[in-house]
């Protein structure tokens, strides 16, 4: 450990893939990963996270909530149901953009995730060791007929199945610019939410809000997905938030689903 020379076999995966109910086996959406890691490699992951998690957890956004010791989904839908009762006791009209990222665990870039250890964990060996980990990983294909692909590298993200990969994405993304709107996080889940007496601040707010997520998840090399990213309005009446959607590939307006009344 001290040479942080970790063996190859460790860090090489074996991916099955299994057949979605009711789809069709020719396109590759149709088929569910399931990664198997090896062993002595989970063990060693789960020694790193003893030590490392009590430290960068109190370093972490509050609003946070995904994976982490005493929280849950439950806390943010009862915070963001709260928000949007009292928009409407204070006679407020309430919107809301729930992002969406694109395969973010798998598009975790190393180096900048190097940068952010670095900047939380006091120890450089650690940080060194981490990365060893994450990085160089490899993995075989097979779909359970006994066939398997050649050999794959994998360049960036973490590995499916790590108990680090939850920790480490949550400090790749613990520097995320915090909006004027309030925001509610669930690992890569983030939704923001606006109240206003009229409409037009709340959508201008919102799209403005949104383009600065943008711009941070470009420069992090993280994608949102403009076709999950939708927004929401909540209000007495019937009403669409009208939100451009601005991200790395395209500037268009954000979906909007079904008003809450």
């Amino acid at each position: 450990m001290r040479q942080l020379k970790i063996p190859k076999i460790w860090r090489r995966a074996l991916i099955v893939a299994i057949p979605k109910p009711e789809e069709p086996l020719g396109h590759p959406k149709s088929y569910c990963p399931i990664s198997l890691l090896c062993i002595p490699f989970k063990i060693l992951e789960r020694l790193v996270y003893a030590r490392v998690e009590p430290i960068i957890d109190p370093l972490l956004p509050w609003e946070q909530e995904g994976f982490r010791h005493g929280r849950s989904t439950v806390e943010q839908v009862t915070l963001l149901t709260q928000d949007i009762e009292d928009s409407f006791s204070a006679k407020k009209k309430a919107g809301a953009v729930f992002v969406d990222l694109t395969a973010a665990y798998d598009t975790v870039w190393h180096r900048g995730l190097t940068c952010k250890l670095l900047q939380l964990l006091p120890d450089r060996h650690m940080v060194r060791m981490i990365m060893e980990m994450v990085g160089n990983r490899s993995f075989t294909l097979t779909t359970g007929n006994g066939k398997r692909s050649r050999l794959r590298l994998l360049k960036n993200g973490g590995a499916q199945g790590s108990v680090l990969a939850p920790l480490l994405f949550n400090i790749y993304i613990s520097d995320l610019p915090t909006p004027v709107s309030r925001k509610y996080a669930y690992a890569e889940d983030l939704a923001i939410m606006h109240a206003d007496i009229n409409w037009q601040a709340v959508e201008g707010l919102l799209t403005k809000d949104t383009a600065t997520v943008g711009e941070y998840l470009q420069t992090w090399k993280l994608t949102l997905s403009t076709t999950k990213t939708v927004s929401a309005t909540s209000t007495l009446t019937i009403r669409k938030l009208n939100v451009t959607l601005k991200s790395n590939t395209t500037t268009k307006p954000c979906p909007s689903s079904a008003s809450l009344q």
